[in-house]
């Protein structure tokens, strides 16, 4: 092992790259190549670990996302609803998303980035198949199929994803920050950011395509740091401490600044946009982003063979696909617009269907009142 702190610049960086050497261990030749024998499985325990505590964290939060819709739901049938943070329920749901959440974070620490990235579509699949057995949704066939898919997809990312044991450590984290890759990759990603922020911001051009390559880009940087520090804290557990280091800490605050604005700006698409055009959306947005980051800065895929980064693309192909059908015109079934149809009423024309004013005790009015109100009055003199 070598040194902890090096006489030089020299040192340092052929420290990195013999710490390098021996934290990269491939299974067997040709790494990656997704063989469902024994010794894939044997060789690949710590993988499967991380992979295990994603799937279990995504389901958790599929339950917390249900189990907050179920308490809003319960608050807007009472007669006088209260604030759903008054709701014990509702902070339930909030508390089992950070288990998730946590679940998550702690499987980027065993597992490649481009491994755990795609498992989202796990928490999308499951809250569709919780909120059709508990809260009673329609189960359409596109539902059925689209699981089908993401159950599909999920296999062959699984099975095919780089097969690559990496110990993140401080050093090693170093050393990829100043790697050229990394450094060509984060310019591009600013420069791409300005430009999109300032049509956002200066042109105010709001599209959805727009505010969730925003969330995308601040993504990787998420998934780079939430790598970087997850895998140090295992590194620190497993072998020696690594929390010292000053990088650990800038890695952190990366972290929490671009979770923070990258909620900020899938907020803003929430509120402009449906949700089942943004869900699917992001999720491929921040698939892609999370592979990517992982690639050039991690260099997951560092070996692999062609076939291997083929079926694991198929297997993408296929989550997404899968998300797509799942959440495609959901929250059309769920629209009960009352309206008042005049053509029911006798002796009136139809002209229009309207909607009633929930501010006053009318229900609206036609759209020319003034011929109604005279020809009333007309019937009136006449008798």
């Amino acid at each position: 092992m070598a040194t902890l702190a090096p006489a030089g610049p020299g040192e340092a960086a052929s420290a990195a790259l013999d710490e390098l050497s021996l934290n990269f261990t491939y299974g067997a030749p040709g790494a990656g190549n997704g063989s469902l024998s024994g010794a894939w499985y044997r060789r690949n325990q710590i993988h499967l670990f991380g992979v295990l505590l994603a799937i279990l964290g995504n389901l958790v939060i599929s339950i917390s996302l249900n189990i907050q819709k179920y308490s809003h739901l319960q608050l807007a049938q009472q007669e006088h609803p209260r604030p759903y943070f008054k709701s014990m329920l509702w902070w339930g749901g909030v508390l089992l998303m950070a288990v998730g959440e946590t679940g998550n974070f702690a499987a980027y620490g065993f597992a490649p980035v481009t491994l755990i990235a795609p498992l989202g579509c796990v928490s999308v699949t499951g809250s569709a198949i919780i909120s059709v057995t508990f809260l009673k949704d329609n189960l359409r066939a596109s539902d059925l199929l689209g699981m089908t898919l993401a159950f599909a997809g999920t296999y062959l990312l699984v099975n095919f994803a780089p097969n690559i044991t990496q110990a993140i450590s401080a050093r090693t984290v170093q050393y990829y920050l100043v790697g050229w890759q990394f450094l060509i990759y984060v310019i591009l990603e600013i420069l791409i950011f300005c430009i999109l922020l300032y049509f956002y911001t200066r042109k105010g051009m709001k599209h959805m395509v727009i505010l969730l390559t925003l969330v995308a880009i601040l993504a990787s940087l998420t998934v780079i740091s939430v790598k970087a520090v997850s895998g140090m804290i295992t590194f620190s557990m497993m072998d020696k401490m690594q929390l010292t280091y000053p990088i650990f800490y800038i890695m952190f605050i990366i972290m929490i600044a671009s979770c923070v604005f990258q909620v900020k700006f899938l907020n803003q698409a929430t509120k402009l946009y449906n949700t089942t055009r943004v869900v699917p959306v992001n999720h491929i947005f921040f698939t892609i982003s999370a592979i990517i980051a992982g690639i050039i800065f991690y260099q997951e895929f560092l070996g692999a063979a062609f076939l291997t980064v083929f079926i694991y693309l198929f297997g993408c192909f296929l989550s997404f696909l899968g998300v797509f059908l799942v959440t495609r015109n959901r929250e059309k079934e769920h629209l009960q617009q009352s309206y008042i149809d005049f053509g029911n009423i006798p002796g009136k024309q139809m002209l229009d269907k309207i909607q009633p004013d929930s501010n006053s005790l009318s229900y609206g009015t036609l759209p020319d009142g003034s011929d109604s109100i005279n020809s009333q009055s007309g019937e009136k003199k006449e008798v």
